[in-house]
């Protein structure tokens, strides 16, 4: 067996929390029904899919993880978090604007 690193099993874990509760989506928006198929999800979002190369794994993985920092993630969409980042900072988007001389 394959050991997964951090990264990998964080990533797992969230996937098949969606399942758990409903939120897992094929790619054409269908909810998942099979335990398989979410686990076979999981495991290609992960990169950790014995079924694809190393190199295709790798990048899975960082387009995951890139997903789920921008808040892209059905667990983001349901508790309405669009921005994590800037609001894990305490900044707000209008005060980066610069305000006008009048």
């Amino acid at each position: 067996m394959v050991k997964e690193s951090t990264a990998q099993k964080k990533t797992i874990e969230r996937v098949m929390h969606e399942y758990k509760h409903g939120e897992l989506e094929r790619r054409g928006g269908k909810k998942v029904k099979s335990r398989r198929q979410a686990v076979a999800i999981a495991l290609s979002e992960a990169g950790a899919s014995k079924n694809q190369s190393p190199s295709e794994n790798r990048r899975r993985l960082r387009k995951t993880k890139k997903k789920e920092r921008a808040g892209r993630t059905a667990i983001a969409r349901k508790e309405g978090r669009r921005y994590p980042a800037m609001r894990k900072a305490g900044t707000k988007r209008s005060s980066t604007r610069r305000r006008r001389a009048s």
